[in-house]
């Protein structure tokens, strides 16, 4: 069974506002040299896909300088490979036409035309708000055992130590894997089973149930489709039990982050059954400790320079760390310059920020202090 890829780069930007203002969900910065689209890219290259569509929305900058065309993950390819589908926008005035998608449904509609170009079996659906490293050729497999017409990807989470938010899915299974019920999340306490918003799909299944939504003025993927499909179609789940982690707020991209500094989450998201995240690749210097330098517990990036201390924390590539200073459970992007006698604990700065003398910047796990690209403080 042939497979390709649709990536939904922008569908839950609002969530975590401070960190796209200036870029989409799928660009986000994340593990000292990732980007989140880097998981949904990598999890279809090691699956054997190698034609993937990249639906963006807006604010696609950041994306389009971090994929290039795709050489990193081996997608630049003559035929297949990777494909930019921005928004269809025609120079008729038609409010209706014209309307730049705000669903995944709407943007599915916005692409029929590479859905229906594709002459693979079945399509891969994932969005860019989740961190996992998932099989999907074993997915892709179980769902043709299945013979489902949606297969939807799920993980256990425990709502005690990862809160979810009003955008998750929770499900019901029964014992044949089959998808029983489904529900937005409602502040149910403990483990819940819930989507991890990737999908397998039967391409006709696909065209007829998007045609179908286009001709009934239907917008939600899961409201419209999923849940009306559950008495009549077959729908089932393919549960992954590695890291699982969900970026819908500014702490829970901080929660993730810091769950990398546990050396047996970071070897089962990166190194998960030999399949590994890739990302694009840039020449630098390596790291460098000067005398009195102090870290512990910490991933740091290449071409870093530390003088000070840094202890629990990310830092990316490029980083400074002046003497004196002392960097706690902070995350650190890309070549932000902390001078000397700064104290910074539960602090997230965004890229070319710069630090001056003698600051101290506090946040909490729950609110971290965030400052924003290209500030100074």
């Amino acid at each position: 069974m042939t497979a390709a890829g649709l990536i939904f780069s922008n569908i839950h930007d609002s969530s975590v506002p401070e960190l796209t203002a200036r870029r989409t969900m799928a660009s986000i910065p994340y593990g000292g040299r990732y980007r989140l689209i880097d998981f949904a890219l990598s999890n279809m290259v090691n699956s054997g896909i190698t034609k993937v569509g990249l639906i963006t929305h807006y604010n696609y900058q950041s994306l389009l300088d971090h994929i290039g065309n795709g050489k990193d993950w081996d997608l630049a390819r003559r035929h297949g490979g990777l494909k930019i589908l921005p928004p269809f926008i025609t120079a008729y005035d038609n409010a209706t036409a014209n309307k730049v998608y705000s669903t995944r449904l709407e943007a599915l509609m916005g692409v029929m035309d590479f859905i229906n170009h594709c002459t693979e079996d079945v399509l891969v659906l994932s969005d860019c708000d989740v961190i996992c490293n998932v099989d999907i050729a074993q997915a892709i497999e179980r769902h043709e055992q299945n013979g489902a017409d949606i297969s939807v990807i799920t993980a256990t989470v425990d709502t005690a130590v990862q809160p979810l938010d009003a955008h998750a899915e929770v499900v019901k299974v029964d014992a044949a894997g089959r998808i029983t019920d489904m529900a937005t999340y409602d502040a149910e306490k403990g483990e819940v089973e819930v989507s991890a918003d990737i999908f397998v799909v039967r391409r006709s299944y696909l065209q007829r149930v998007v045609a179908d939504a286009i001709a009934h003025g239907q917008t939600s993927f899961y409201k419209d489709v999923l849940y009306r499909q559950l008495p009549k179609g077959r729908v089932f789940a393919h549960h992954y039990d590695g890291f699982f982690g969900r970026v819908n707020s500014l702490e829970s991209y901080f929660r993730c982050s810091m769950r990398l500094l546990d050396r047996g989450s970071c070897v089962n998201l990166f190194y998960r059954h030999n399949q590994p995240i890739f990302t694009k690749v840039r020449n630098s210097v390596p790291t460098r400790y000067a005398p009195g330098a102090k870290v512990s517990n910490s991933l740091i990036a290449d071409g870093c320079v530390i003088e000070g201390t840094v202890e629990n924390s990310i830092l990316f590539r490029g980083v400074k760390v002046g003497k004196g200073t002392r960097v706690s459970n902070s995350i650190l992007m890309q070549d932000t310059l902390v001078s000397e006698n700064v104290r910074l604990n539960c602090v997230i700065t965004d890229k070319n920020v710069i630090i001056k003398d003698n600051r101290e910047l506090c946040g909490h796990e729950t609110m971290p202090f965030y400052i924003a690209k290209e500030s100074q403080v």
